[in-house]
């Protein structure tokens, strides 16, 4: 028997600094007088007074501190009928339900099951209507069994998905928590036909399923309930050393996931771009082994001409902050250099272009940091897991897009770092400004590949629905190395067209592009643009996440993107 305990920590860090801020650019000459940060010290101390005091009274927010919630996980190679708990759940296909002349289950599991619940179980599930589809559950209390209560879930026709299993888990944390169960075992009713490599995945997926599926981000709310559920045995999958270091990666990476959500859960009034700078900062610090924190101000972007990034930041009370974080491999050199970059709008008014009307979500502008908040999640895993033989630089143009005075209008140019202009013909594409700098940025270190996700448009929401993000890249190699991670982490991709034709529409008559172009093929023409600032040699893929990252049925965010990055990384090392 391998047993591993798991804590679930909130992490998240609620004081912010502060830094000036500027817009940049080489074609419109500005009194100094109209831009304050660019003003003496006595200035700029009221400016930033200002900043202070508007964060210490808005809303009085702070995240509470919550106990870390420890699970238990442990697999077993047990008899079902000897296990004793709070609650036994059984997962099971269609096939699993079929029944012989006299009503019977023909499955070896759910027949000793029955006979020794002497026929109950048969006839509860019939009463029930249970058949094993997909998304079918019951959950059955049985005094004076050694399990309190006997759990019966349907995985429908086909079991082989990563995503079935995940749904298992997902649904055995809900029964949990409904039941109140300290102590529940998991057991496939049919687990015969399984290879090694895929047992190893099926734990994974129903382990990583259950402690997401049982997390709670009570963290603002004046009152929660801590889930009662400690213990979680999965049986009948194998047991040692391979499952005992799977568990552990899961956990790693659940624990990237949970940070990835947090984030995004956070208001903009509580997670601010100098938070976000703590937070990369404070996982620096936590896995100072391995990893290290760069966090550049207002003038060192300044120096290395990051005028794209800089006007999207220029009319906001709390100052930008640039992210850089380096992974570097224990005990050799790397073999491989990989980059990704985060979008960080820790909120998006869309500018003097501003978000008005129905379906606007404005009121969800704090989830537009959910690149960012992917990648930190992703930093942390890996800061834990240590894969060998592979370096990585994690990079986030952190600011807000607000409306003031000093801010940028629509219609002026910017600079980006390696000298392209750009027409800003609106002000609500800021994102792709931001990720500009970052991606040459990214492309100077010296990687090889470079991935970036962002929640960059509502077109590819449009195109592919709420769940599924859009991949748009024009590496064949690359795609694939990102739909494999993806099965493997169960999140879902759907590679786009890049149609070079489509740049067309992203001329400018004054500079070298505008940063948007006609309404059709709106995810297309961004992708395009952000392949404007990548390195010829160097292979680039784009995420468009704008779909994934929340969950509207729940109102809370996903975690999107962590796992399938994290798998990434694992599988470029040596």
């Amino acid at each position: 028997m391998a047993a591993i305990v798991f804590s679930l920590a909130s992490s998240f860090v609620s004081s912010a600094s502060l830094s000036s801020s500027s817009l940049i650019t080489k074609l419109r000459p500005i009194p100094v007088r109209s831009l304050p940060f660019f003003h003496p010290t006595s200035h700029f101390a009221d400016r930033k007074l200002m900043a202070t005091t508007t964060k210490a009274t808005l809303g009085l927010t702070k995240p509470v501190d919550i106990e870390p919630l420890k699970i238990s996980f442990a697999v077993k190679d047990v008899d079902v009928v000897e296990w004793k708990g709070d609650m036994l759940a059984v997962g099971v296909t269609e096939k699993d339900m079929a029944r012989d002349d006299n009503k019977k289950f023909e499955n070896s599991i759910l027949k000793k099951l029955d006979t020794e619940l002497g026929g109950l179980l048969a006839e509860a599930s019939s009463e029930e209507d249970f058949t094993g589809k997909a998304g079918q559950s019951t959950v059955l209390r049985f005094p004076g069994f050694g399990s309190k209560r006997v759990g019966l879930i349907g995985l429908g026709s086909q079991t082989s998905s990563v995503a079935a299993y995940q749904g298992l888990g997902e649904t055995v944390a809900a029964a949990a928590k409904t039941a109140q169960a300290s102590s529940v075992a998991v057991v496939l009713a049919s687990s015969e036909g399984l290879s090694a490599e895929s047992k190893l995945s099926t734990v994974s997926s129903i382990a990583s399923g259950t402690m997401l599926g049982i997390y709670e981000d009570n963290r603002f709310k004046s009152e929660s309930k801590k889930p009662a559920l400690q213990s979680l045995d999965i049986i009948g999958l194998g047991t040692g050393p391979d499952i005992e270091k799977k568990l552990k990666q899961v956990q790693d990476i659940c624990s990237g996931v949970i940070l990835g959500k947090e984030l995004v859960n956070a208001p903009a009034n509580v997670l601010t771009p100098g938070v976000l700078a703590e937070e990369a900062s404070k996982i620096a610090s936590t896995y100072s082994d391995v990893l290290t924190a760069k966090i550049l101000d207002v003038e060192q972007c300044k120096e290395l001409k990051m005028g794209s990034y800089l006007g999207v930041a220029a009319a906001s009370a709390n100052p930008p902050h640039f992210i850089h974080l380096c992974y570097k491999p224990p005990g050799g050199p790397a073999k491989a250099k990989l980059g990704l970059v985060g979008k960080g709008l820790t909120f998006d008014s869309g500018g003097y272009n501003i978000k008005t009307g129905a379906g606007c979500l404005i009121e969800l502008m704090k989830f537009d940091m959910g690149g960012s908040a992917a990648l930190l999640g992703a930093a942390k895993a890996i800061g834990q897991i240590k894969p060998p033989g592979v370096e990585v630089h994690f990079i986030v143009a952190a600011c807000e897009n607000m409306i003031s005075g000093t801010g940028m209008r629509p219609g002026d140019i910017v600079t980006a770092s390696n000298g392209k202009t750009i027409e800003v013909n609106n002000t609500d594409a800021e994102g792709r400004l931001t990720l500009a700098d970052g991606l040459v940025y990214a492309c100077n270190q010296g990687v090889e590949k470079v991935i970036d996700l962002a929640t960059l448009t509502g077109a590819c929401i449009v195109a592919l629905g709420p769940s599924i993000a859009g991949v748009f890249t024009p590496s064949d190699d690359l795609a694939k190395e990102v739909l494999a991670a993806s099965e493997v982490s169960g999140e879902k991709f759907w590679r786009m067209p890049l149609e070079e034709s489509y740049w067309e529409s992203m001329k400018s008559g004054v500079a070298d592009m505008v940063n948007t172009g006609s309404r059709q093929g709106g995810a297309i023409t961004a992708a395009l643009f952000l392949k404007q600032f990548v390195d010829e040699k160097v292979q680039w893929l784009h995420i468009d996440m704008a779909g994934p990252v929340w969950n509207e049925k729940k109102r809370v965010a996903t975690g999107f993107g962590v796992s399938t990055l994290v798998e990434w990384v694992l599988k470029n090392s040596s």
